[in-house]
């Protein structure tokens, strides 16, 4: 206990001057159980206390059995990334224990980490094979890159967000994904990387970019949230065809952030 702390000070007075009596009784009762009160806060709230070592693993595994798979998710290859990518490195520390819930969860500059279905349901819609070439619009956190990586793709993913472009670089890096990151406006598309054999748009728009549709390779596939984006949109799935031509279907309405920059104009 600190010697010029108030409570030790109170407490050195009662001991020194016991006077008489259920008073004095008192007083040294009343005192004792608030140091034990003031004490017992303190380790509470103290920074350094050791936290107990969680389960990721097993948290994963219960996403994919309670969340993933009663909800349509089947692909083999996605459900066994979506059991190793650590979704708790892509959130921010003070709602890491979130991570494994079926929500999107806030990550800075007003954007969203899907929520784990989404991703896993984008990804099974895409159809992805080992090899295939990838370009994600909105990298945000990383996560779904990261799962697009460890499906096996050769994974190109674009940022508008100067801040988040840093942030995700340096995450994708350290835990070992091997995704390339650029800084830009991705309704432009990367001319210099294309085509592409599947193209995946994580932030909500009101119509197709056609800078994307023209990087997307004969045969290959565009996914993305269609609609008015300050409410719901509907998952659009684009296939496009050898002669260019695209057919488009339709899979559920769901709710993204807006795409910004040029998609805004």
């Amino acid at each position: 206990m600190c010697p010029f702390s108030p409570w030790f000070v109170a407490w050195n007075r009662v001991l020194r001057n016991p006077g008489r009596g259920k008073m004095a009784i008192w007083s040294k009762n009343v005192l004792k159980r608030i140091l034990i009160l003031f004490f017992f806060g303190l380790q509470l709230l103290n920074p350094w206390k050791e936290v107990e070592a969680v389960d990721w693993e097993a948290k994963r595994t219960q996403m994919v059995l309670m969340d993933l798979m009663p909800r349509g998710i089947w692909t083999p290859s996605v459900l066994k990334v979506m059991k190793r990518v650590p979704r708790h490195e892509f959130v921010p520390k003070h709602i890491r224990k979130l991570a494994y819930a079926d929500r999107p969860l806030p990550i800075g500059e007003g954007q969203t980490i899907s929520q784990p279905y989404v991703v896993a349901w984008m990804s099974q819609l895409l159809e992805i094979k080992k090899g295939m070439k990838i370009l994600e619009i909105g990298t945000g956190s990383g996560y779904q890159a990261a799962v697009l990586a460890d499906l096996g793709a050769r994974t190109f993913s674009m940022e508008i967000r100067p801040n988040l472009a840093r942030e995700v670089k340096t995450r994708l890096r350290k835990l070992g994904y091997r995704v390339q990151v650029r800084q830009g406006d991705g309704y432009y598309g990367w001319k210099k990387q294309a085509p592409f054999d599947r193209i995946i748009i994580t932030a909500a728009a009101n119509h197709v970019p056609p800078p994307l549709l023209k990087q997307l390779k004969p045969g290959g596939k565009l996914i993305l949230p269609l609609g008015n984006v300050r409410y719901y949109q509907n998952m659009t799935l684009i296939e496009k065809g050898a002669k260019g031509k695209t057919i488009t279907s339709q899979h559920g309405q769901v709710r993204f952030v807006p795409m910004v920059g040029k998609a805004q104009k």
